[in-house]
């Protein structure tokens, strides 16, 4: 086995060169990650772009890895339950497990957590990101064992999905005959709409703008009801005459920036609705929210910060399921000396490509 691993490293806005990291010494309570693949978010291209104020570099993006088990410590195999050779997702936050936070289970809003992607090479060992061909595993890392039948492109997705559980089914309680809407067409989106309809949800709307032309058409294969282009319909009133006037269970907004989606989501709401506040707005404020509706109609408005503890486990499941056809969700696989070239596809900044789920295979 080598002795270092070749990184995309970010060293600013804008600016990623390869490098090679040396390889560190696996403890009893450590792992070695040989990464397969690696999700692109949103947040990466952020990153990429300088606009994560809290970022620091040199940094190796990417927090969606997925990959074969190189080595293991004694104690880490225990503690995870798995072995060399098994294939693994990894879960992003690395928490104190001392913390208050922590001790309630709440590991994603740790106090001390630190994260794959965002944890700068200065830290040793400097391996933390998934942009690597090698991912160091600290002790306090969360690995899941995912079967080696689910082809690796498509395992890549598990991230987005999870954050698709939370959002749309376990944090609002979707259930059997609810309607749903889901405000915005991304991944997480998307990944939304079949956690909501794996709930059953009944009657589904999928929001997006004329670019996203090519998402809104994947959520219509996804078993979207209505996909509705905010430019030429207005959401609000679409819901109403669908509904008979009855409006929306569930509305989950994963719009980013926007700040007039959190009212729209209360005028589509029923009375004793929950809205899922999970887009950033860039610390702006919301246009236009009278908050005497939220009052009058009862609603509960929930944060989403990230992931909940199962939800990885259960987006496992659906991947593992073969139930929905995620394989459409993949759109761009890159080596890793593109990972650039891969992070401006996923910004919708790369003439003629229309992407949804990108990825990195770091052995391409």
């Amino acid at each position: 086995m080598a002795s270092t691993s070749r990184a995309a490293v970010q060293l600013g806005p804008d600016r990623i060169e390869i490098q090679e990291i040396p390889i560190p010494d696996i403890k009893a309570d450590e792992g070695l990650l040989r990464v397969e693949r690696c999700g692109l978010c949103g947040s990466d291209v952020e990153q990429y772009k300088g606009e994560r104020k809290d970022r620091k570099y040199p940094v190796i993006p990417g927090h969606e890895p997925v990959g074969i088990i190189e080595r293991i410590g004694d104690r880490a195999a225990r503690n995870w339950g798995v072995q060399e050779g098994d294939r693994v997702i990894v879960q992003a936050p690395i928490p104190c497990l001392h913390c208050r936070r922590c001790m309630e289970g709440q590991f994603t809003t740790c106090v001390n957590k630190h994260n794959f992607g965002d944890t700068p090479t200065a830290v040793a060992p400097g391996l933390w990101g998934g942009y690597a061909e090698y991912l160091y595993l600290d002790p306090n890392a969360t690995v899941h064992k995912i079967s080696k039948s689910v082809p690796l492109d498509i395992a890549a997705t598990f991230n987005s999905l999870a954050c698709g559980v939370a959002w749309g089914a376990t944090l609002p309680g979707t259930k059997v005959g609810d309607t749903v809407v889901v405000m915005g067409c991304g991944q997480r989106g998307l990944s939304c709409l079949i956690a909501a309809k794996a709930a059953g949800a009944d009657t589904t709307f999928v929001t997006g703008l004329a670019k996203d032309a090519h998402k809104l058409a994947m959520a219509r294969e996804l078993g979207a009801d209505y996909v509705v282009n905010i430019e030429e319909e207005d959401i609000v009133q679409k819901v109403k005459d669908v509904t008979g006037g009855q409006l929306a269970d569930v509305i989950i907004d994963v719009v980013p920036y926007a700040t007039n989606t959190l009212a729209q989501a209360v005028d589509m709401a029923r009375p004793g609705a929950t809205i899922v506040m999970a887009g950033v707005k860039g610390d702006r404020p919301v246009e236009n929210l009278f908050s005497d509706k939220i009052t009058k109609k009862a609603l509960r408005l929930q944060g989403a910060a990230g992931k909940l503890a199962d939800s990885q486990l259960q987006s496992i499941r659906i991947l593992e399921s073969g139930r929905f056809p995620l394989d459409k969700l993949h759109s761009h696989t890159f080596p890793l000396d593109q990972a650039a070239q891969a992070l401006e596809t996923l910004a919708g900044n790369v003439p003629g490509e229309t992407a949804i789920c990108v990825c990195i295979a770091p052995d391409q």
